[in-house]
């Protein structure tokens, strides 16, 4: 018997990398699930691997008509929702200020918080009264890029901030009847794609080799594999054993924020450029 039987959940970004780690593990607790995803070949192939406790939707959760069929798809399969998890996201791949072309900005701010901040909105706003229904659970994934600088860039690190912030918001504005809280991961090795008005739509930081890159700047001395972070969001959507939680963030970062005195900053160029 798992930790999570006979629960109910739905998972954005469920159909690879991060979110299909976390569709797997809820399985294996037991849930059935039902994911909202705009990958329409990766989701068919997600519901092949489970067609009993599993359900899928296409859909982008930028628009809170898609964020309502998914609840609605849900509760019409399985009859209930215990637990909503906002996990789909893009990353500006830490691309500084300086380097975007000001006719960018505009298009990739827009794109960058729609769906990582405003997603959230959405599936908050379309699951609420069902969660209330269940006194279930809202969880949002964050990023170490929530609290300190350097997981990403401008655009990134304040989506992340601001996810923190709406996790504090809705904690109290929803309190009793659901719990809100958050998984802050560190680097991960998965298929986390950029903004297509920086044309990052196609790269993947899967490219980017984060076991060379990342593992010396973390203090256990490795990239997590995305299953290695799916633990957290069941202790966080388990009624077990997170009952007391509310408005908080699970930090799973690899000690990033415990390294101590490093880098002094990242600037150091601006003063030749822009002097001389």
């Amino acid at each position: 018997m798992g930790a999570l039987d006979g629960e109910v959940v739905l998972i954005t970004g469920g159909a690879s990398g991060l979110g299909r780690a976390v569709v797997e593990r809820f399985l294996e607790e037991g849930a059935r699930i039902a994911v909202l995803d705009r990958t329409a070949d990766r989701l068919a192939d997600l519901a092949a691997a489970n067609p009993e406790r599993l359900a899928v939707i296409a859909g982008d959760v930028r628009s809170i008509t898609d964020n309502q069929g998914a609840v609605e798809a849900c509760t019409g399969r399985f009859g209930r929702l215990d637990c909503a998890i906002g996990n789909a996201g893009i990353w500006d791949y830490s691309i500084a200020l300086d380097a975007m072309d000001p006719a960018q900005i505009d298009a990739a701010f827009d794109e960058v918080f729609h769906i990582n901040v405003k997603g959230y909105l959405n599936l908050a706003k379309a699951a609420l009264p069902a969660l209330v229904r269940s006194t279930g659970a809202l969880i949002f994934t964050v990023s170490n890029a929530g609290f300190d600088p350097a997981g990403g860039g401008a655009l990134y690190t304040a989506s992340k901030h601001a996810v923190v912030g709406l996790i504090r918001q809705l904690a109290y504005e929803f309190a009793p009847a659901v719990r809100v809280n958050g998984v802050a991961p560190g680097p991960i090795e998965t298929d986390l794609r950029g903004p297509g008005a920086l044309g990052m739509q196609d790269r993947s930081i899967g490219s980017l080799n984060l076991a060379a890159v990342a593992a010396p700047n973390v203090p256990l001395g490795r990239v997590p594999a995305a299953a290695d972070y799916a633990g957290g969001y069941v202790f966080l959507a388990s009624r077990r054993d997170s009952r007391p939680a509310t408005g908080g963030v699970l930090s799973m970062d690899g000690g990033i924020a415990v390294r101590g005195i490093g880098r002094v900053s990242a600037g150091g160029r601006l003063a030749e450029k822009y002097r001389a």
